[in-house]
């Protein structure tokens, strides 16, 4: 069930920046400053067009990135592994959910029902990704107001995570790691993975998150430059179809985990009447920049919370649904060892025929750290999608810039800025 952070702690937001426009009309003295694309607090490449009437912020214009992906248009060229590639490189700051959400979608298209072992370890790796990003987020909050603490307090346990990485695919930064129906590869050791997670977990991760709540919680600088600021009401986050933290510290309780659950948040997720993992989902009503710092905070426990549930009940069995499509790529001991999982093989990856999809469409999405992600797959029937569309919520999330800074001070648009969390990768097309 959700819950509500502080909810005895409201205060007044920034009444002269709400007025400040109306009051204030363009005399012909403002001028026009560029922050960014290369700026030490945008984190990224993107750039906002400002017009000041003295250090007020009159006007903000958003551009988005400049990085030319082109990453829609590159799901037509490449079949439905190829692509994981490029969909882990759109959200650079935790990739592997990216890769699970995707081919959450290209299951959905093809009817393929993924084994409980990876049903498990999909689920305790996406709450690695969570975790991943949001140290980042608020390790960079702390930075950008001037607490440099805070980051390498945010920083060091995130190396951990890309060690977790690295040994389940082999890659650090981008593990590419999910196929179709199950992933690339199984665990090199159970034992071992689960070790490094624990030790993550209890040994780092929980007490930079305390370390961190201590520097900045109660920290009258910090919460100057956070409290008030940016505002966004629980309407207009409905109104904006924003999605995830951003959401949920305005007042809007949801999160696909609980409204759309799938993997091991639905229920009877092993077939054998297992419960959904335990959890809730922290909400705020503030919708400032501190409110946003907070539920970040609070879901990052409650991401361990999950893994804490998952980690020692890994199933045994099969990672890959070899068995039940004949849209998985089968396992090498079947490649080399009988005619059928020969062919499947070949079909799949040395011919022109592979994947037989049906004539559909298909929507999936999940709850990752900034929201809701999701991809929607056209198929005509091809070894490539027809058409692939994006919901990024980088995207989403990034139009409410302007509207959040209108009216407040130049100095406040680091915080207004970092407190999105926005990802240059998801936002050029």
């Amino acid at each position: 069930m959700p819950y509500t952070l502080r909810p005895d702690q409201g205060y007044d937001i920034d009444v002269e920046s709400t007025r400040y426009l109306e009051s204030h009309p363009d005399t012909g003295d403002r001028w026009t400053l560029n922050f960014g694309p290369q700026h030490p607090a945008t984190h990224t490449t993107l750039r906002l067009v400002l017009e000041l009437d003295g250090e007020r912020v009159a006007r903000c214009t958003p551009h988005i990135g400049y990085l030319h992906s082109g990453f829609e248009k590159l799901g037509e060229a490449l079949d439905y592994n190829q692509y994981v590639t490029i969909v882990s490189r759109m959200n650079y700051l935790s990739p592997i959910a990216n890769d699970i959400c995707w081919h959450h979608a290209v299951e959905t298209l093809f009817g393929i029902e993924i084994t409980p072992r990876c049903k498990v370890l999909r689920t305790i790796l996406a709450e690695l990704a969570r975790i991943q990003d949001h140290l980042l987020c608020i390790g960079a909050a702390a930075l950008d107001l001037g607490a440099i603490t805070g980051f390498l307090y945010g920083f060091n346990p995130r190396e951990k995570i890309y060690d977790i990485m690295d040994f389940v695919s082999g890659q650090r930064y981008h593990p590419d790691w999910t196929r179709v129906g199950g992933a690339m590869q199984d665990l090199p050791d159970q034992g071992t993975f689960q070790r490094m997670v624990k030790a993550f977990c209890h040994e780092d991760c929980l007490p930079a998150i305390k370390d961190i709540e201590t520097l900045v919680n109660r920290n009258r600088i910090f919460m100057d430059r956070t409290r008030g600021i940016g505002v966004l009401t629980r309407q207009e986050a409905i109104a904006w179809s924003i999605s995830g933290p951003l959401a949920r510290s305005a007042g809007v309780a949801r999160d696909l985990r609980k409204d759309a659950p799938y993997l091991c948040y639905a229920d009877n997720w092993d077939g054998q009447g297992a419960p959904a993992v335990r959890f809730q989902v922290p909400v705020c009503q503030d919708g400032d920049v501190y409110a946003r710092f907070l539920v970040r905070i609070e879901e990052i426990k409650q991401s361990v919370r999950i893994i804490d549930q998952l980690i020692d009940t890994i199933p045994a069995g099969p990672l890959n649904a070899f068995t039940d499509s004949k849209m998985v790529k089968p396992p090498k001991g079947e490649v080399y060892g009988s005619i059928e999982g020969l062919i499947q093989h070949f079909e799949l990856i040395m011919s022109n025929r592979g994947w037989k999809p049906p004539v559909a469409e298909a929507y999936g999405c999940q709850e990752t750290a900034n929201g809701e992600l999701g991809y929607f797959i056209v198929s005509d029937g091809g070894p490539r999608p027809w058409r692939v569309r994006t919901r990024p919520p980088s995207f989403i999330n990034y139009q409410v810039m302007a509207k959040l800074t209108e009216g407040h001070m130049l100095a406040d648009i680091v915080g207004i800025l970092g407190s999105l969390n926005i990802v240059a990768a998801e936002l050029d097309r």
